[in-house]
């Protein structure tokens, strides 16, 4: 059994069910659905999303995660070496590059991407790498890659916003 966890998702479009092959491909941990543990880190990255879509209003979906001994877990505590190689696999191969239900770990956000890309070409090698993203605020991502998993994680509630970041 482990900790309940209350986790976060904006999206642009209002959704009672999960599907996974709406999930964009390769993203850090496979292709998913992807939530955090804060709720201001959701709520910067729907409201990139929703200028991008030309969106007015946007949504941040507030769930409940709990699972069991039965999911397959991974969870990478900070950047590491794992962490580098697990993400430019998942970036490099898209659909899903593990077998694990459930991944936790550090996003490779708009601050870390260069410094990933970098590694990804070449340029860094990875302690290099290492090195400078040790110097970056870790935001987090919970990535939930099976449709068993998604059985474990239910809505709680959403806000609904407007394009300036008001809750209305």
């Amino acid at each position: 059994e482990h900790d309940k966890l209350i986790l976060y998702h904006g999206t642009t479009d209002q959704f009672e069910t999960i599907d996974l092959t709406k999930s964009y491909n390769k993203r850090d941990f496979g292709r998913g659905f992807y939530t955090t543990l804060l709720e201001d880190q959701a709520k910067e990255w729907v409201y990139r999303l929703s200028i991008r879509r030309g969106k007015k209003i946007y949504y941040i979906n507030q769930y409940e995660f709990q699972g069991d001994k039965s999911l397959r877990i991974k969870k990478f505590e900070n950047f590491s070496d794992e962490w580098l190689d697990f993400i430019k696999k998942n970036r490099y191969n898209g659909g899903v590059a593990h077998n694990f239900d459930v991944v936790m770990g550090p996003v490779a956000d708009d601050n870390t991407m260069e410094t990933v890309q970098l590694y990804m070409s070449g340029i860094y090698n990875k302690k290099e790498a290492l090195e400078r993203l040790k110097y970056y605020k870790v935001n987090n991502q919970i990535s939930f890659h099976t449709e068993r998993s998604l059985r474990y994680i239910k809505l709680l509630g959403r806000k609904k916003y407007d394009g300036a970041n008001i809750y209305i």
